[in-house]
């Protein structure tokens, strides 16, 4: 499929749209490395939320205190979420094990959301 031709302000306005896109997904994952939010509320807030919706798991999760990128490719395998998966494409098992991985963790994890 062939990209459409856009006019220079088509252009323009396609460019701003994605740059406040993509600094809404870098405040979600600073708001989390800060504590301000969790994981669950950030879980919720993709329901709703389409620009959040399109964050990457592996991102999210190497935005959580005390986590690199060792440690969030583990745990996506073993709760079996693929590398290229996005939040709005978690099932509800995905879901709920990535909850229960931070459930133990106060402050992390968050009770919010699980339904």
């Amino acid at each position: 499929m062939a990209l459409p031709i856009l006019t220079p302000d088509q252009r323009r306005a396609a460019l701003q749209k994605a740059a406040a896109a993509r600094q809404a997904r870098a405040d979600v994952k600073v708001r989390l490395k800060a504590s301000e939010t969790t994981l669950a509320a950030v879980i919720d807030e993709s329901r709703s939320d389409e620009v959040v919706a399109k964050l990457r798991v592996v991102d999210l999760l190497q935005a959580m205190p005390g986590v690199g990128a060792v440690r969030a490719h583990e745990i996506m395998q073993r709760i079996g979420i693929a590398d290229s998966r996005r939040l709005r494409g978690l099932g509800v098992k995905q879901v709920e094990g990535l909850l229960a991985e931070f459930a133990d963790r106060p402050g992390r994890a968050g009770g919010v959301g699980r339904g």
